[in-house]
């Protein structure tokens, strides 16, 4: 079945999401394939985060996961951090804080080989990136904290 006929059988939330969602990814891929991350970056920020305190509800970090899972499918090279700023940026859009976190494996799968991954956190919630037992194994190199996001 044609990924456009499968959009067409979506509710009309979900599409609107999913086409939100796309366009995220599309702006973070082409930031990033452009090697413009603090361009990136300065976007993301541009969006006022009203009340850093304010935790994100479980329902809006689960449509943005879902959504932008399901975009990424549809554009090559679609990263975990391409995943995890397209997140961040439609999460900021609401108004809500989050960071991107990257990482790398605790233990290197082959010696001299660095496979950095990115994560994306609400608080201490996973919202992209993986499962909490992939992240234990994972060690932080940096975070990019939406002013006033909890870490």
């Amino acid at each position: 079945m044609g990924v456009l006929r499968r959009i067409r059988r979506l509710r009309r939330r979900d599409a609107v999401l999913l086409w939100q969602a796309l366009g995220a990814v599309l702006l973070a891929r082409a930031h990033l394939w452009r090697g413009a991350h603090g361009d990136l970056r300065r976007l993301i920020e541009a969006h006022p985060i009203p009340d850093p305190a304010l935790p994100a509800s479980r329902a809006d970090l689960a449509e943005v996961a879902w959504s932008v899972r399901n975009a990424a499918r549809l554009v090559p090279g679609a990263t975990c951090l391409t995943q995890a700023s397209a997140g961040q940026l439609l999460l900021a859009r609401r108004g809500l804080a989050t960071t991107i976190r990257l990482s790398v494996p605790a233990q290197a799968a082959a010696p001299g080989r660095l496979a950095p991954h990115a994560w994306l956190m609400a608080g201490d919630i996973i919202v992209l990136g993986g499962t909490a037992e992939d992240y234990t194994r994972h060690r932080t190199l940096h975070d990019f904290t939406l002013p006033g996001a909890r870490t």
